[in-house]
């Protein structure tokens, strides 16, 4: 499948080791049963991740977990030269994509998923949305956020 172009400049930008010419490192997190989505992670994002994960105790049920999902159950790869990206059959099965995918962006990630699933999970949120209230503002979620971490 060709991963869209403002897409395929997040993973160049996400990659240390790029260079004009390369093609950009990923990672596909795949994640267990009730993910219904492939989630591609730029390689810094994923050593975010990485570095983050090491932080927590060794042996705890969380960092297991966490090892298991992000470095278990996830796919290291390349784009082609023309930008695309071959997902292996058992991926495409996994999340129900057969001949097409939407993509959406999340930052530094982006999400492949299977037209249907995705149009299910926005109908979950535009519910849950619909819930809060005709003067409910969605800006009010990020007070839940934690600030940000201080520079060292």
């Amino acid at each position: 499948m060709s991963i869209p172009a403002l897409f395929r400049r997040v993973l160049e930008a996400g990659d240390p080791d790029w260079t004009d010419g390369l093609t950009p490192n990923l990672v596909i997190v795949y994640g267990g049963q009730s993910q219904k989505f492939l989630e591609v992670y730029t390689q810094q994002a994923i050593n975010e991740v990485d570095e983050t994960i090491s932080r927590l105790p060794r042996g705890s049920r969380q960092r297991r977990a966490l090892e298991h999902i992000f470095n278990g159950q996830a796919l290291p790869t390349q784009t082609d030269d023309t930008g695309r990206l071959v997902l292996p059959q058992k991926l495409r099965e996994k999340v129900g994509i057969s001949n097409e995918a939407y993509f959406k962006a999340s930052g530094d990630t982006f999400q492949i998923w299977a037209p249907d699933a995705h149009e299910n999970r926005n109908a979950d949120i535009e519910n849950w949305l619909a819930e809060q209230g005709d003067d409910f503002d969605p800006l009010t979620l990020l007070d839940a956020a934690p600030p940000p971490a201080a520079v060292e």
